[in-house]
């Protein structure tokens, strides 16, 4: 782990965390790509039970809102989950090509071998005040960056869930 980054598992916190597309590319620019990470992470929550209350899924980074997992810590979850949802984006060839990527169009027409950046955010979340600020932080994410006008127009967080109790893309655990 690098010098002066600390994880505090075990305490029973929330677990706010963003990690990135390699280089911040766009790999997740697609409807496609995007959902297949929603499916990876609706498999992981029931292999690995853990709570999700929260997510968004960006074209070139990922917020999500857990628990630590019954047997591992947010680090394991992380792992399986950019490391499963590579694999599947690779196996069906559904990695953007390198105009979609952000890549320079002189560069070979596929996209960089590495799929994520390495390394990730983690901020322990133990208020409720916190929980909700990340939730909403989340939420408008996509309104921000002017994808959309209204969080409801982006399937690919858990807006839905908590604006239509319970009904969204995949299953979260509401606040």
């Amino acid at each position: 782990m690098p010098v002066g980054l600390q994880r505090l598992y075990g305490q029973g916190h929330l677990h706010f965390i963003t990690f990135s597309c390699y280089r911040r590319l766009p790999l997740l620019k697609s409807a496609q790509a995007r959902d297949v990470f929603v499916c990876e992470l609706a498999r992981l929550r029931e292999r690995m039970a853990f709570r999700l209350i929260g997510y968004v899924v960006m074209p070139e980074h990922v917020h999500l809102l857990l628990s630590e997992p019954a047997l591992g810590t947010p680090s394991t979850v992380l792992h399986d989950l950019k490391l499963r949802t590579a694999r599947r984006l690779r196996q069906h060839g559904k990695r953007p090509p390198a105009s979609q990527s952000g890549l320079p169009s002189g560069d070979p027409p596929e996209a960089p071998r590495a799929f994520w950046q390495a390394r990730f955010y983690d901020f322990n979340v133990f208020s409720q005040k916190k929980k909700r600020e990340k939730l909403e932080y989340m939420h408008s994410n996509p309104v921000t960056r002017g994808l959309v006008s209204h969080p409801k127009d982006w399937p690919w967080s858990s807006w839905s869930n908590y604006a239509h109790r319970g009904k969204g893309r995949i299953c979260v655990d509401l606040l």
